[in-house]
Order: C-alpha cells, then sequence, then structure tokens
C-alpha cells in the first residue's frame, strides 16, 4: 500500500546536491515524489511509496549527501500523488 509523507529539511541543503542525491537515492528506492528548494533556504522532499522505504528515506535525508549539513528534518503525512517518478525543481 503506498503511503506519502512531506519532509522538510533545514541546514546547509540548497548548493550542496542535496536535490540531486535524494532523486538518485528515492529511485533506488522506487519511491516517487518531488524534491524543491524553498525560498527560506529549507528543501521540501514529497516521498510516495511503501512506508518502510520511505522510512530508509527518511533515515537519509538525516545525513544527505556529503556535503550538506541537516540541522533538522520534519515530516508530515501527506497526500498521495500519483507519478511516476521522482523530480526536483
Amino acid at each position: 500500500m503506498k503511503t506519502a509523507r512531506r519532509f522538510t529539511i533545514k541546514g546547509r541543503v540548497q548548493g550542496v546536491f542535496f536535490r540531486e542525491s535524494t532523486r538518485r537515492m528515492a529511485e533506488s528506492l522506487n519511491i516517487t515524489g518531488h524534491a524543491i528548494n524553498l525560498s527560506n533556504g529549507d528543501v521540501e522532499v514529497l516521498a510516495c511509496g511503501a512506508s518502510d522505504v520511505i522510512d530508509e528515506l527518511a533515515a537519509w535525508l538525516t545525513e544527505g549527501p556529503r556535503m550538506s549539513s541537516v540541522t533538522d528534518v520534519t515530516s508530515e503525512k501527506a497526500t498521495v500523488e500519483e507519478a511516476t517518478s521522482f523530480v526536483t525543481g
């Protein structure tokens, strides 16, 4: 059964390939959704997929890619979006 969660990631997460690295991780887990930069410097990630793989992505988001410095990750339940891929914007 598909579920969805919306994450907000804070810290040094823009300009460090955070969105692209998240896309690669999500695709490896068969998660659809998006990763977008927010105007306040945070990144928003919408993840749709099986709850166990979303949990794997959630754990990865707390670290992010090598050049990032994550200070906080929050999440909330979201509506499942019917998408066929994971995109960055």
